[in-house]
């Protein structure tokens, strides 16, 4: 209940309100483009006398009289194209150009994790912390100052196969930019202070992997999966620690980053501009000697990490076989994992993202004992990994393996995945490719590392044809071969309850 001094007011409000009702005038008025204009110009409110906006305004069926409109862009319009060009040495400077004030520079290296030895092993982590350190003509502090005074960004990632190195800066300072990438590329130092303090921040990082689940397992994917390169970890080895010094990067370094190895690659910068400004940078770069990718052997198998922890992680994986270099078979593998989807219990990425996937209707919406269940994949060169991590209690761990691999067989059987399902897959994927093409840094590294894979960079188009080729046969061929190649398993938590080996590997090759 209102108080008495309340309602009083209340009483005159509406008495007012009913008053001002009274006098709005309800005919239409014939409003020309001029006078629209003159209104959203004007300082003065509409008043009440002069009704809302919705009436005062014409509709927008027509052009207002009197308003020029500017020129309308053209439905398509067509990329520029992605130059390279190959220095005497083998090292390639790839751009492509694009309008705007701003531009993205790459180094990208064919030397990583898979290229170590026993002596090397943990060097391509160390690289990738010691990433725009001191070099023979700067020191780190003035790096981070020629950074930050023109507003840049700088990025290194360190991966099996690349090592990748990148520069967003704006255009007006892109020859400042090209120099100091190259010159942290091409001439780092190794000082015996910068090592010893990015191995004690690994060696914490080490101590730390376990809280990041994912990332544990799928290094240990690796560990248990792979004989040879593949096998060798991304992460370095608290043992290797002891060992690894500014000489041993140096000679791995040396070893790797040569001329014939490297791509300059470039987005928003046009060609010959930046062929001028690098060419005399990199034109004596050293070639390497021929080098053997190192090979890898899939074999299967399984790794346990128990821990005390109220959750249990599990990962099932199988051989993607090909890798990158069976093209079509890589962008059928991405449809497939956008298919499977799959996501956390409580939010699958925000309102809507997801929820159409498979794991996430047939799963998460079915049982909520299930926290987490996603489908994930691994590319090389000429293998990878594809399967399902999930995270659950230990009381409910066995029963979500149990449907982690039914889930797998499920899109390995015909007929089981329908022609909306895969429409919604292609479209998803589709959307997500060209979405993630409007990044700056992703065009870099696409020009890069599809140079350093294929030797040239194929268009966007190309792997739309492929998505749109694509059909239900094919996704069930690609799940028949994926599932047919022996099992890998890795699992975190209250492995006790974690089903065997034996027992989950006999579920895939039984007849399906």
């Amino acid at each position: 209940m209102f108080p008495s001094s309340n309602r009083f007011l209340l009483r005159k409000l509406l008495e007012n309100g009913s008053h001002c009702r009274t006098h709005i005038n309800m005919q239409p008025q014939r409003i020309w483009g001029h006078d629209v204009a003159s209104r959203y110009l004007s300082d003065k409110p509409l008043s009440w006398s002069e009704g809302s906006y919705v009436k005062h305004l014409p509709p927008l069926f027509h052009p207002l009289s009197g308003l020029k409109l500017p020129p309308f862009l053209p439905d398509s319009l067509e990329r520029y194209p992605t130059k390279i060009t190959t220095l005497p040495n083998g090292l390639k400077i790839a751009s492509e150009d694009a309008p705007g004030p701003a531009a993205c520079l790459g180094i990208y290296v064919d030397s990583g994790s898979i290229y170590e030895t026993e002596e090397s092993i943990g060097v391509t982590h160390l690289l990738e912390r010691l990433a725009f350190k001191s070099t023979k003509n700067r020191s780190h502090m003035c790096i981070v100052h020629d950074v930050e005074v023109t507003g840049g960004n700088v990025g290194a990632s360190a991966s099996r196969e690349q090592m990748g190195y990148s520069y967003d800066t704006l255009k007006a300072y892109l020859q400042g930019a090209v120099e100091l990438l190259i010159d942290c590329v091409r001439n780092p130092l190794f000082l015996d202070s910068e090592v010893e303090e990015q191995l004690t921040k690994v060696n914490g990082e080490i101590g730390e992997i376990a809280k990041d689940p994912p990332q544990f397992l799928l290094e240990s994917l690796h560990l248990a999966g792979y004989s040879g390169a593949l096998g060798n970890p991304l992460m370095a080895p608290e043992a290797a620690l002891k060992r690894i010094n500014g000489s041993i990067i140096g000679k791995f370094y040396y070893e790797n980053y040569t001329a014939d190895r490297m791509v300059l690659a470039a987005f928003g910068v046009d060609h010959e501009h930046l062929l001028s400004i690098a060419e005399p940078m990199l034109h004596d770069l050293p070639k390497g000697l021929p080098v053997e990718v190192p090979k890898s052997t899939y074999t299967g198998g399984d790794f346990r990490q128990k821990v005390d922890s109220e959750k249990t992680h599990v990962a099932l994986a199988f051989e993607v076989p090909g890798g990158w270099h069976q093209d079509k078979d890589a962008t059928v593998l991405t449809v497939l994992q956008t298919l499977m989807g799959g996501g956390g219990s409580f939010s699958a990425g925000g309102p809507g993202k997801g929820m159409h996937s498979r794991l996430y209707l047939r799963v998460l919406n079915q049982y909520q004992q299930v926290q987490s269940l996603s489908a994930f994949s691994s590319i090389y060169n000429d293998s990878g990994l594809f399967g399902i991590h999930s995270t659950t209690g230990s009381d409910f761990v066995a029963k979500a393996v149990d449907i982690a691999a039914n889930e797998l067989l499920a899109v390995a059987t015909p007929g089981q995945v329908t022609e909306v399902e895969l429409r919604r897959a292609k479209n998803a994927t589709k959307s997500a490719v060209l979405m993630n093409l409007e990044s700056r840094a992703i065009v870099t590294e696409d020009i890069g590392r599809q140079i350093l894979t294929y030797g040239c960079r194929k268009p966007v188009e190309h792997f739309l044809q492929c998505l749109d080729e694509l059909t239900l046969d094919d996704l069930t061929i690609m799940a028949q071969k994926i599932v047919s190649s022996p099992l890998t398993m890795a699992s975190l938590g209250d492995v006790d309850c974690v089903p065997s080996y034996d027992s989950v590997s006999r579920r895939f090759h039984a007849p399906i």
